[in-house]
């Protein structure tokens, strides 16, 4: 569930996401973003980036310069979370998710933890898993290793997993996915909005999920979205970074991101987003300054200069600075919203 690379503006307009209402996983994550719009700051501190970005220096100046635009990041970041949180999972009572596979799996139990009271319902064939998850809060065929959260119910009853359900996950194989959903079809709400998991394309009609799920159930009108971003079940059983876009860094001072989140063992989910964000960031900056830059502290610099915001960079110049620790930096860049692609 990779994105792709996108070329952006200086000033992206952000957007809604499936993650704000699910948060990941999208989502699930989560998921880095270059920034749009600073947060409301006082005019002393946009004078003192500018003037340590004109100088362009290393030292006090240089070092002065990251923090402050760390600190507007965190600001607008948080700022922007308190404007824009959505109340969808507050409202939410109940998901259904179809198929017990390794991903539904870990997608029912990402969703269970996100809140005690929601009813997460698991709709499959096996009554022997249905039985492991009920009784011993485990999937004795996927992930047998963790434990799932109690407020998961499995059942091979279509109608009692679909019954006043709010969003409904659908995890079953594309290649089985056809005649699974016209078994079930009497009973899917047309107005229940699907979330497609699977991913690939069906043999011999060569349709994608956003085809077979309206055809299967005989409605074209039933609400329908793909969560996307790169994720393994297992990272996201286990709680690592997941999303569609994580913000990356230049080159070279990638490559020191890189280390970080191979350092802290973060996984190859993390590590592909943050190398794909990566190259969009090198768009970015690119569409104001030709010549290349060398190290986290002139990029700073010509990123004030231009209003680029880029926040992994920004962290990684403050980490290499002790000012600022690995673990901090992934928790707040994990929750800067997602920017609008072009």
């Amino acid at each position: 569930m990779a994105t792709a690379a996108a070329f952006l503006p200086a000033t992206p307009t952000p957007r809604p996401r499936l993650a704000a209402s699910f948060p990941s996983s999208r989502h699930l994550s989560p998921i880095f973003a270059g920034a749009t719009e600073a947060a409301s700051s006082s005019s002393e501190d946009a004078g003192d980036i500018d003037e340590a970005a004109t100088r362009g220096g290393g030292g006090k100046d240089r070092r002065r310069a990251v923090r402050i635009a760390w600190e507007k990041l965190v600001r607008w970041s948080r700022s922007w979370r308190r404007r824009n949180r959505s109340d969808v999972l507050e409202t939410t009572r109940k998901v259904v998710v179809l198929g017990g596979g390794s991903f539904g799996t870990a997608m029912a139990a990402h969703m269970a933890a996100k809140k005690a009271d929601l009813e997460v319902a698991m709709l499959l064939r096996d009554d022997h898993i249905c039985q492991s998850i009920n009784q011993s809060h485990v999937n004795c065929k996927y992930l047998p290793e963790h434990r799932l959260p109690e407020n998961i119910v499995a059942t091979t009853s279509a109608i009692d997993a679909l019954t006043g359900a709010d969003f409904c996950f659908h995890a079953v194989p594309v290649q089985f996915s056809s005649s699974f959903l016209e078994s079930i079809s009497t009973h899917v709400d047309p107005k229940l909005p699907f979330i497609s998991l699977s991913k690939g394309l069906e043999l011999n009609t060569l349709r994608t999920m956003s085809k077979i799920i309206p055809k299967a159930l005989g409605n074209p009108r039933q609400p329908f979205i793909v969560l996307s971003g790169p994720s393994f079940a297992v990272e996201l059983m286990n709680k690592l970074p997941t999303g569609v876009e994580i913000a990356g860094a230049l080159k070279n001072v990638l490559a020191i991101a890189a280390g970080i989140v191979e350092g802290m063992h973060l996984g190859n989910n993390c590590m592909a987003a943050l190398v794909a964000q990566g190259c969009s960031e090198i768009r970015w900056l690119a569409t104001k300054v030709a010549e290349g830059v060398s190290t986290a502290g002139a990029v700073i610099a010509l990123a004030q200069k231009y209003n680029v915001k880029m926040p992994v960079l920004t962290a990684v110049a403050r980490i290499i600075d002790n000012e600022l620790t690995p673990k901090k930096a992934v928790m707040e860049l994990m929750n800067l919203p997602q920017v609008e692609e072009v």
